[in-house]
């Protein structure tokens, strides 16, 4: 059997192919280029999906290779990056929201455009392989590919893979999924792959994404009341509970309770008003069902950092759900992404469109 795995450089992804390799499967690896040479500062870098240290870690993925004796391959996605990953991120800033976009780049490019350009380039392979740390399964009862957690669920990526299709996760291999990182860490110097010290990509731009966003109208920062505490530099430069940089002096720590880019207004209030217990969805991608046809209860999470909650998901329509948590959720944010699970096994997901009420007012 013939798989390709999408090699980054990094540990996770050239211990998938090692171990793939054993296994017996003809191993090709491929990588993609997508930094187009655009120069950041070099001041407070950590290491970045997107930035110089790509010319670095393609030739971590191409030593690896040659150490593991398969054939590798390296492609320039530099513009289909660009147009579904950079562009969209910016736009979604500039609208006030926080995107997500290593979901996007997943979905769009890791799982699609690299996919298509290793068949285009004659890499033909019955599976595709990554390093990340997740299981999947066939469901015979359902007829469906079901994405699961990783055993080691302080590594689980799951989250970010909840936007692939049953198409992308029934020629997907998570190779690492059953395994820790320690395990993971000791299968790489097993093989002597050399990484031992590599750091983990950080960020996903180096510099920050702000490097990204031009600069944008300054505007008014108001409290609940409507009177104006300060100036703001830019709706793109804030999110959702944000504490730090917003330069206002008050008795109380001010958090962003809302992003208005209608009328380029930020507002601010306690941490208490950054609460909220509902919010609605769209954009949904149900993997263990078809559809949602009734509520159902499940523990959600509205960022990858966040820790899932337990929520009653209800079907407004084909394309939007409304969620209802069952304690109040600090910062849920417009533009991310939010998962629904039932135990280790994910349910769907979708783009959260807006939040509810405040709980406390």
């Amino acid at each position: 059997m013939k798989v390709v795995v999408a090699m980054s450089g990094g540990v996770d992804s050239s211990v998938a192919a090692a171990l793939l390799k054993e296994q017996g499967y003809q191993v090709s690896g491929v990588t993609m280029r997508i930094w187009d040479g655009e120069v950041f500062p070099a001041q407070g870098r950590r290491h970045g999906c997107y930035g110089p240290d790509e010319t670095e870690d393609i030739e971590d993925a191409r030593r690896v290779a040659q150490v593991l004796g398969i054939d590798f391959h390296v492609f320039d996605l530099s513009q289909e990056y660009k147009a579904e990953v950079l562009d969209y991120f910016c736009d979604e800033y500039l609208s006030g929201r926080t995107p997500n976009p290593c979901l996007r780049c997943n979905h769009k490019i890791k799982f699609d455009a690299l996919f298509r350009k290793a068949q285009d380039n004659g890499i033909g392979s019955d599976y595709w392989a990554t390093g990340h740390y997740a299981r999947v399964e066939y469901d015979t009862s359902q007829h469906r590919y079901r994405l699961k957690k990783a055993r080691d669920l302080s590594k689980d990526q799951s989250y970010f893979l909840s936007s692939l299709s049953q198409e992308q996760l029934g020629r997907s291999l998570f190779p690492i999924g059953d395994y820790t990182k320690e395990e993971v860490k000791k299968i790489a110097a097993d093989f002597e792959l050399g990484l031992d010290n590599k750091p983990e990509s950080q960020d996903f731009i180096v510099g920050g994404y702000s490097t990204l966003i031009e600069a944008a109208p300054s505007g008014p920062i108001l409290n609940k009341q409507g009177d104006i505490l300060g100036e703001h530099r830019g709706i793109p430069f804030y999110t959702i509970g944000q504490r730090k940089g917003l330069g206002i002096s008050a008795k109380e720590p001010l958090y962003v309770t809302e992003i208005d880019p209608a009328k380029n207004v930020i507002r601010v209030g306690s941490q208490e008003e950054v609460y909220r217990d509902e919010l609605i969805a769209s954009d949904l991608n149900w993997i263990a069902v078809t559809e949602l046809k009734r509520p159902t209860k499940v523990r959600a999470r509205i960022r990858y950092s966040h820790q899932e909650a337990e929520a009653t998901v209800t079907p407004i329509s084909q394309n939007r759900v409304h969620v209802k948590f069952k304690e109040p959720q600090l910062a849920i944010t417009p533009g991310q992404t939010v998962v629904f699970y039932l135990e280790d096994m994910v349910l769907g997901g979708g783009t959260i469109e807006r939040t509810g009420r405040c709980y406390y007012e």
